[in-house]
């Protein structure tokens, strides 16, 4: 009976994750029109008689307030536009134009705030400039404060009314040849001598980091990235619980080798080895597709990720299980020390995995998916204060995208 139960439990949480999925496909898919996008780069696709737009897929947030645009090109009259519109705008006119939407040009360096005339704001832009736009965090009285920046420095701001929808990154073009580079994911932060950064580094998120740079949600490899010595690890600050049983990772960059693993792993995980690789830990390997728990060997488990999939873990927990909270913030310094074999990474991996099976605790089912899809599970004894997310990364230019709480909000 316990088996067929979980079994149906499993059926639930994969037709739950692919319904999230189906929901995100429809609410966060980018809307462009006369516009062409190779990559990052934006081209102006039309006669100059009508606009092309381009609005992004998501939109700005607290954990991602801030994009940019690099001027390639400003074609024939350099009629680009910068700002935030409402998910549905209009797409044969330029940001600015339409009320809830608000945008900087750089043809004539005004703004446009919902309306067809705009008021003088900053300089003109030409080829090579850089454009910003962000919203402050300072956000209040039912105002919003929207601010654009040139080349770093920060050109003026705007408050208008807040609106219960989301403000996405637009960019309108109207004249032949232009063409601009995109960055939805630039960060900004005010000149050194004004002393503070308007981005959340989210690095309270994360309770260990080896090698690895976090800037916002995004973490990127910054080891040598020349042997199995050279891992990068990152380690959330709490585990994974019954309120919080899932998490997810994009490869926004599979750099070098897309040596990249998503896994679970024990709160005193070794930082120099590979989720999966050592005990007490479990991972799905995004270069080979591996599926590694407590050794160095990997079995054939699922299909290998690129850049732009989207890899998940999740733990299916018994029904009576419960996981005090006091657990959830613990202090680095009074963790006790990794087992002495940590840095010996050439050791037989045959210590580790007898350890693995002497292992007595609860047994949790874990399962991985790749781009809302279940992958496969494996059934795991549980360590003593739960199953921490732990990312790892091992090739130069590696970067992921990571949503530790997806299926919450």
């Amino acid at each position: 009976m316990d088996d067929i139960n979980l079994h149906y439990r499993f059926l639930n949480w994969r037709r739950r994750i692919r319904e999230i999925r189906e929901v995100r496909a429809v609410r966060y898919r980018e809307r462009l029109k006369r516009m062409l996008r190779d990559g990052d780069i934006l081209r102006y696709h039309g006669n100059s008689d009508e606009v092309g737009c381009f609005v992004a897929a998501r939109p700005l947030s607290k954990r991602n307030r801030y994009f940019e645009v690099t001027i390639i090109d400003t074609g024939v009259r350099g009629m680009i536009a910068v700002g935030l519109v409402p998910q549905l705008y209009k797409l044969d006119h330029q940001p600015g134009w339409l009320p809830h939407s608000v945008a900087f040009h750089a043809d004539d360096g005004k703004l446009y705030n919902g309306n067809t005339v705009g008021q003088q704001f900053g300089p003109k832009c030409c080829r090579g400039d850089r454009i910003g736009c962000g919203i402050s965090l300072d956000a209040d009285d039912g105002q919003l404060t929207v601010f654009f920046t040139k080349n770093g420095k920060e050109v003026g701001s705007v408050e208008i009314p807040a609106s219960p929808d989301a403000l996405y990154p637009a960019v309108g073009m109207h004249s032949l040849g232009e063409e601009v580079l995109l960055d939805l994911h630039a960060d900004w932060g005010m000149e050194e001598d004004d002393g503070q950064m308007i981005v959340d580094s989210h690095e309270e998120d994360w309770a260990r980091l080896h090698d690895v740079k976090v800037t916002g949600t995004l973490l990127e490899y910054t080891g040598k990235g020349k042997s199995i010595v050279d891992v990068g690890l990152a380690q959330a600050r709490r585990p994974l619980n019954t309120r919080f049983h899932y998490y997810e990772l994009e490869i926004t960059d599979a750099g070098e080798k897309c040596y990249i693993a998503l896994g679970l792993a024990r709160r005193d995980y070794p930082k120099n080895r590979h989720p999966g690789w050592s005990r007490g830990s479990i991972a799905y390997h995004a270069d080979d597709g591996k599926l590694f728990q407590g050794s160095g060997v990997g079995d054939a488990f699922g299909p290998r990720c690129f850049e732009g999939d989207i890899m998940g873990c999740g733990i299916m927990f018994p029904r009576d299980y419960s996981l005090d909270d006091d657990v959830d913030d613990w202090d680095l310094e009074v963790l006790p020390k990794p087992s002495e074999v940590q840095n010996d990474l050439y050791a037989s991996n045959e210590d580790e995995e007898d350890e693995g099976e002497d292992m007595e605790g609860t047994k949790v089912t874990v399962f991985f998916t790749r781009n809302g899809k279940v992958v496969g599970r494996r059934e795991v004894v549980l360590p003593a204060g739960g199953f921490y997310p732990t990312i790892g990364m091992m090739s130069t230019g590696e970067k992921v995208r990571v949503d530790l709480h997806p299926l919450s909000g």
